[in-house]
């Protein structure tokens, strides 16, 4: 049977939203806190009015944190059309923390959800110490989720250092075409020989073919079974529609995970009080639909 192409709806952001959208620079108040956890809803809601449309051979899912997620989470972990996806780590740090300290397991056992999830920021010019301790703590996370049977999926951003960009004159989408591929797979690599073995990554979007073909083959490497799908990173609509058509068709890749340009700009609406809730749906539900098409008619 062929495996069913995965979209999911992120959602997990914490400090970004607090400090972007919400304009804080200190802790959320009661009446802050509530907004931006009704938002969360609001934003579920407009990924369930998209579901009946969608084409045959996909699973929607919905990334939420228990912060301020928890009522889309139960609502998604009882809904058996969604996969739901909760992250572990806390929030708007450099590197890897766990966002409940030692009680992080009960916390990523309590909704049961089918992906637990961690972001790590990886780079091979790091430094060495802390790059393996972090892929420490992300192999308590990989080897605990393959006991409970969970599909952990590791999301892995590679900053540049200053020599990264000082190779490229500063130019960061030079960066992102001509050095982060072969340093994403320098990074997988690393973090798999020191245990993490996520069943899917979490991949920067890649410009050409041959670079999505050569991370894949890395998840895959030894005979291991990961696979990959397509982070948003808040990227434009169409260079995102340009990630989605690169990693479509390559085997190994099986979909995405878009947050921010499926729903940012809608809520920035709710919030100025140019969108009504209604809007707000219609909007999210048309934009998620459009990477799904787009990832579907890439995949051909």
């Amino acid at each position: 049977m062929t495996e069913p192409l995965l979209f999911i709806l992120a959602m997990d952001q914490r400090d970004s939203i607090e400090q972007k959208l919400y304009d804080l620079d200190t802790a959320p108040s009661p009446e802050e806190a509530a907004s931006i956890a009704a938002n969360k809803l609001l934003v579920y809601r407009g990924l369930l009015d998209a579901v009946p449309g969608l084409p045959a051979g996909t699973r929607p899912g919905f990334l939420v944190d228990e912060q301020y997620g928890a009522s889309p989470a139960v609502l998604a972990a009882a809904d058996p059309r969604i996969s739901l996806a909760m992250p572990i780590e806390a929030s708007g740090q450099e590197w890897f923390g766990f966002a409940f300290g030692h009680d992080w397991r009960e916390h990523a056992s309590f909704f049961r959800a089918d992906h637990p999830k961690v972001l790590i920021r990886d780079n091979p010019g790091s430094d060495a110490a802390k790059r393996a301790e972090q892929a420490g703590k992300v192999a308590l996370i990989s080897a605990w989720a393959r006991r409970e049977g969970r599909d952990f999926i590791v999301e892995l951003l590679v900053p540049a250092t200053d020599e990264d960009l000082a190779r490229v004159d500063g130019d960061t989408d030079r960066y992102d075409r001509e050095i982060r591929p072969a340093l994403t797979v320098q990074a997988i690599e690393f973090l798999q020989d020191h245990g993490v073995e996520p069943a899917i990554w979490k991949i920067e979007g890649l410009a050409a073919r041959e670079d999505a073909e050569r991370v894949a083959a890395t998840v895959r490497r030894d005979g291991r079974d990961g696979r990959c799908i397509v982070l948003g990173r808040h990227a434009p609509q169409d260079q995102l529609d340009e990630w989605l058509r690169v990693a479509a068709p390559v085997e190994g890749f099986i979909g995405f995970a878009i947050g921010r340009s499926t729903w940012w700009d809608a809520l920035e609406g709710r919030l100025d009080g140019s969108l009504d809730e209604d809007a707000v749906r219609r909007q999210v539900a048309a934009n998620y639909t459009h990477f799904v098409e787009t990832y579907v008619a890439a995949r051909g």
